[in-house]
């Protein structure tokens, strides 16, 4: 065990081979979150997203270059919003919500998975460069998986926390929640530069993170 926790001490994410690391562990954990995102909302009646083919697990299909590049230099991005129409959803709010939640719930289940492949590594593979390549990518994309599906349940709009808690909401306020959504994108870029609330969201992402790691460890 103690030569994991050194391991992790000593992942250099310098190095341009781990910038391209970085990357494609981004590129996973958005494609996942939007494409389960797609998912949901097609289980729960509406065929919008299937019909603009956004139900793939091409990160072509669902990233924003340009929120890509702000996540890299602010810490805060975005990717293509999947198109949902909540007309086809029997109980609009809740459609919404389940839908809205199901993006950071790929992204804890995602962590989870990566986590046991770390473990399956460290018990059962040799120390080549080819295991710890994967094991050093298995655990950054944990942590920002961890990291994005908390980031999202912040109720904000257009965050998903923000449907998540409008399914809580009377419709009229929820309505008028959601027609400030445009403005919700400015605030959190102000927020994510001011870093106002930043040690909030690190404190849950590294207590959630301890407790999965605990859990499996």
């Amino acid at each position: 065990m103690h030569y994991l926790q050194n391991l992790i001490e000593q992942l250099d994410f310098s190095s341009m081979g781990a910038a391209f690391l970085r990357v494609a562990a981004v590129f996973l954990c958005l494609t996942i979150h939007e494409t389960c995102h797609g998912l949901m909302a097609c289980a729960l009646g509406d065929p919008t997203a299937k019909r603009m083919h956004r139900l793939s697990l091409n990160p072509l299909r669902h990233i924003d270059w340009f929120g890509l590049l702000m996540m890299f230099v602010c810490g805060f991005g975005w990717a293509k919003p999947v198109p949902v129409d909540m007309r086809y959803f029997k109980n609009p709010k809740r459609g919404m919500a389940l839908t809205a939640l199901a993006g950071p719930a790929s992204n804890f289940l995602l962590a989870i998975l990566l986590l046991f492949i770390c473990k399956g590594i460290y018990l059962y593979c040799r120390a080549t460069t080819v295991w710890t390549t994967l094991f050093s990518f298995s655990l950054m994309t944990a942590v920002l998986s961890v990291g994005l599906g908390l980031f999202n349940l912040v109720p904000i709009p257009p965050l998903d926390g923000s449907k998540v808690l409008g399914a809580l909401l009377p419709d009229r306020t929820y309505f008028q929640l959601m027609r400030y959504e445009r403005y919700g994108m400015i605030l959190l870029l102000l927020l994510s530069v001011t870093d106002v609330g930043g040690n909030l969201i690190s404190g849950a992402i590294t207590a959630v993170w301890t407790g999965l790691y605990n859990l499996i460890y």
